[in-house]
């Protein structure tokens, strides 16, 4: 991770609870990738067609679905299990090649996020990008992404358990100098898959699905809230969730999201 984060953590610590208890603003912001910052999910869909239909191989949008927000190892196992004749470490690198080569193209930024992440730098809020995928891709986007846009990332080859492990979103937190259970509450994490939601809902974040791409219903996960478009949302709407996550967790009638 950046040199410069980690350095940075003891100093980040000292302010966090400040911050938190004058303005409820959020922490920090976590933001899963495909799906829910851009909407990269047909890119991967038609990859896994295309490179079904090259080597034998049984597949189709609505079987990318089903494996959308999983670890690319149990894509291919799954892509091997229809069919596709190639060996199972060979498949997601060129899946990657084939995302890759769509996003050089035109890289597919949902509708409003790049606002919400430029008031967040204003506001001197880190955003950590949180994702399955891997470090390649993720640098692809942080580097497409609005200036000082995000203050680190975290990928699917870090070496850390996956979603729907809450691993990733305490590394992320950590990144940004906060280590207390108690003051993951005042971080919002993003996500649009129910592997996702749940790995965010178990790190204590306070979790928002974002419903605008993903045609799974998601509506019975365990997140806080459910957001279908970013256009018009403003640091006011997401500090008003965390006001309100924190106000359930004070109350003896709601302890939980």
């Amino acid at each position: 991770m950046n040199r410069e984060h980690q350095e940075d953590e003891s100093r980040a610590g000292s302010t966090d609870k400040a911050r938190s208890a004058a303005g409820r603003q959020p922490l920090a912001v976590f933001w899963d990738m495909d799906g829910t910052l851009i909407d990269s999910e047909p890119y991967w869909h038609q990859a896994e067609v295309d490179l079904a239909h090259e080597h034998g191989g049984d597949w189709n949008a609505d079987m990318g679905w089903q494996v959308s927000g999983k670890p690319l190892t149990k894509v291919a196992r799954m892509m091997r299990d229809r069919g596709l004749d190639l060996p199972e470490n060979q498949i997601p690198d060129q899946l990657i090649d084939g995302v890759i080569a769509m996003e050089e193209r035109h890289m597919p930024w949902i509708e409003g996020v790049r606002a919400i992440l430029t008031d967040l730098v204003k506001a001197s809020i880190p955003s950590i990008l949180v994702t399955t995928s891997p470090r390649r891709m993720a640098q692809a986007v942080v580097a497409k992404a609005p200036e000082g846009a995000f203050a680190d990332y975290v990928c699917g080859d870090d070496g850390l358990a996956q979603k729907p492990d809450p691993a990733p979103y305490l590394h992320a937190a950590s990144l940004v100098g906060i280590h207390s259970p108690d003051l993951m509450a005042s971080c919002l994490a993003f996500e649009d898959t129910l592997t996702g939601i749940t790995s965010a809902v178990a790190s204590g974040a306070t979790t928002v699905a974002y419903t605008g791409t993903n045609p799974v219903d998601t509506s019975s996960g365990p997140q806080f809230a459910s957001m279908k478009s970013y256009v018009g949302v403003t640091l006011d709407d997401l500090s008003v969730l965390i006001a309100k996550r924190l106000g359930r967790l004070g109350s003896s009638a709601a302890q939980t999201c």
